[in-house]
């Protein structure tokens, strides 16, 4: 049974040990790059959720929710870990796009002395027990994150190809720098675009997907997963490492090559209102799509790929 469906009483934390959140005048700099400053909700045929105001390529709404928490186990157990940057003892500790808070809950209960602070647009989930060192705070790294300089001493970010635009990214990455204290690490976390071997349907269906991230100005290509450490070493971090996960895709690949696959389906399925109507598809014709790709990938062992990159501020 999951952790959270107990309920218990929420301990309090004092404030004075949480970093403190700045006023919008430190982040004004950053109005002339961000593409969006509010939100609104807009109900697809597909009756998905989304953040219309937002280059966010996924639904905001409970079944997002649970897609990205699955996620969550099928890259730690990929990982076999929460991270791999060698942090020891982090103080504070900020989880940039955090989605349901779940790395960042975790984190919490792994290093208790540490605050824990989950940013992204909105809460995704309200959490039963989060963890008294927890704290969920809302923003977007597109206007710049509402933290002083040198806030924390790990700061991390993953899976956000689907959310900022590909020319944001080294701005995002500096900013991601800037709060980071003197030796603390930043940490990137992104997929590759690219499976091996790809079957007809397979390659088909990564040319929707990649054309649906390009029209909302998304990296499309892989130039993101490709530059995961240059942006680290442009924003003056050092002791930049970069690692490669290559994970089997499809059930031929035991319990983690069907969890990435089904994680991978669930995907490409919320996908299916604007890959529709762009493509002039069914739905039963785009869900045969992507039957027919995961077979493929158990007649052909495809493997797939994460990046992960890190480094260290002086």
């Amino acid at each position: 049974m999951p952790w959270w469906f107990f309920r218990r009483k929420r301990p309090t934390v004092p404030q004075s040990s949480l970093p403190p959140v700045s006023d919008a005048s430190e982040t004004a700099q950053f109005s002339s790059w961000a593409n969006v400053t509010t939100l609104a909700d807009r109900t697809d045929t597909d009756q998905r959720r989304y953040l219309e105001e937002q280059p966010y390529l996924l639904p905001k709404d409970l079944q997002e929710v649970n897609r990205l928490d699955f996620q969550h186990y099928v890259l730690r157990a990929a990982l076999r870990r929460n991270y791999l940057a060698p942090i020891q003892a982090p103080r504070q500790i900020l989880d940039v796009g955090c989605g349901t808070g779940q790395w960042a809950s975790e984190l919490a209960r792994e290093f208790p002395q540490a605050s824990v602070v989950g940013l992204d647009v909105e809460e995704a989930k309200q959490q039963t027990a989060p963890p008294p060192n927890y704290r969920f705070v809302k923003g977007d790294v597109l206007n710049g994150l509402p933290f002083p300089d040198h806030s924390f001493d790990f700061v991390h970010q993953r899976f956000l190809w689907t959310a900022l635009p590909l020319a944001a990214w080294p701005r995002v990455v500096q900013e991601l720098a800037r709060v980071t204290a003197p030796g603390g690490w930043v940490e990137l976390l992104e997929p590759g675009l690219e499976a091996a071997p790809m079957g007809p349907t397979h390659r088909r269906l990564d040319a929707m997907i990649k054309e649906l991230a390009a029209l909302r100005g998304l990296d499309g290509e892989g130039a993101v997963t490709a530059s995961l450490d240059r942006y680290l070493w442009e924003a003056g971090l050092s002791q930049v490492q970069r690692q490669v996960i290559e994970v089997p895709f499809g059930d031929w690949g035991g319990r983690i090559g069907s969890l990435l696959a089904l994680d991978f389906r669930e995907f490409a399925l919320a996908l299916s209102g604007a890959a529709t109507k762009r493509f002039q598809l069914s739905h039963q014709q785009y869900q045969a799509l992507v039957q027919t790709m995961l077979q493929e990938c158990n007649e052909l062992k495809t493997m797939y790929h994460f990046v992960a990159a890190y480094g260290r501020k002086l």
